[in-house]
């Protein structure tokens, strides 16, 4: 793909001492690659398919090979840091949602690095979140957030991912969370009948299992079969595309049941965070809806919570629109790694 920039406040000049560093966004469907060369400074920005590549360290090696960093005029990388739609518990990494498994050790070494740095995706995004500009979100419904208390953070794409920040005396904490797996829950007779749809191809429903690209496809063929409806073999991003056009019915049926079912796991993280600060929505499937999500049942849903419905009421909710947050994340969780060093 064509290099791209993230646009820099022209005061970040400051080169790192250590040299350019890699930032990487790893998920299931696509792996983002950018160079970091000053603070702040992020460019040559890819985006490369995980389908093409047989491992990471072939995706790596591809990007860092590629035309986008010789025309930038960076060599000699020597730390980096990966974002990755998966738990990170140890030294080994396997993906939930894609083939690729790996030694972080393995593959600083392979890559020749002195430091790299592999975090949950979802912890690197959180650690964007108090530095998104007005611009780079957009407000969906509540009031003002309470400074200095908690954040919480939900994204739906190949799979769902889920943390928060949590404030302390030294700055945010992020959450270490893999809350898309939670035992999804039904709140009307519809998502009952969608779950015992769901129930026949899956012995555990989590939260991901609907709230995702696949959850799409499977809540429109749940649909499909509660109301005894012909059923085509759409993908999530058919199905979204007839709802957005108008051309579907059951397709629109299909997206708002999704965004119902997001406020309700939402308005469940805001009340088990008392994220009063606000909840953000992240991922690659809500941005894309627009103003369909704007007049969703999203936000009625979200403050849907019987006797602390005027809590949620209060709690501002957020679409993330920055392109490539993530970058700024992992960047900060890697200039902290490198402090500390």
């Amino acid at each position: 793909m064509t290099a791209q920039s993230v646009q820099t406040p022209p005061s970040l000049t400051t080169v790192f001492p250590g040299g350019p560093r890699l930032l990487a966004d790893i998920g299931g469907t696509n792996a983002r690659f950018a160079l970091e060369t000053a603070p702040g400074r992020i460019e040559a920005i890819e985006v490369l398919a995980c389908a093409a590549y047989p491992t990471l360290v072939a995706a790596l090696v591809a990007y860092l090979a590629s035309p986008t960093v010789a025309q930038a005029g960076v060599t000699g990388i020597r730390n980096g840091a990966i974002a990755i739609a998966n738990p990170v518990t140890g030294d080994m990494v396997r993906m939930t949602n894609h083939h690729w498994a790996f030694s972080i050790e393995a593959l600083r070494r392979e890559v020749n690095f002195d430091t790299l740095v592999v975090v949950n995706d979802f912890t690197a995004l959180a650690s964007s979140l108090p530095q998104l500009s007005a611009t780079q979100k957009h407000q969906v419904g509540g009031g003002v957030g309470v400074p200095g208390t908690p954040l919480g953070l939900i994204g739906a794409g190949t799979g769902l991912g889920v943390s928060g920040l949590i404030p302390g005396k030294d700055g945010w904490t992020a959450l270490l969370s893999e809350g898309g797996h939670v035992t999804f829950s039904p709140a009307n007779p519809t998502e009952v009948a969608i779950l015992q749809f769901a129930w026949k191809e899956f012995e555990h429903v989590s939260a991901e299992r609907l709230m995702s690209g696949a959850g799409i496809e499977l809540i429109y063929r749940a649909l499909a079969d509660h109301g005894d409806l012909p059923a085509e073999k759409l993908s999530a991003a058919e199905i979204s595309r007839r709802a957005l056009a108008g051309e579907c019915t059951l397709c629109d049926e299909v997206i708002e049941a999704f965004c119902c079912m997001l406020g309700t796991i939402a308005g469940n993280i805001a009340v088990t965070l008392g994220a009063q600060g606000g909840i953000y929505i992240g991922g690659g499937i809500v941005p894309k809806l627009g103003e369909r999500f704007d007049r969703s049942g999203f936000r009625a849903r979200f403050e849907a919570k019987g006797r602390f419905d005027k809590y949620l009421a209060a709690v501002p909710t957020f679409v993330i629109t920055a392109e490539y947050p993530a970058f700024v994340g992992v960047s900060a969780i890697l200039s902290e790694r490198l402090t500390a060093e």
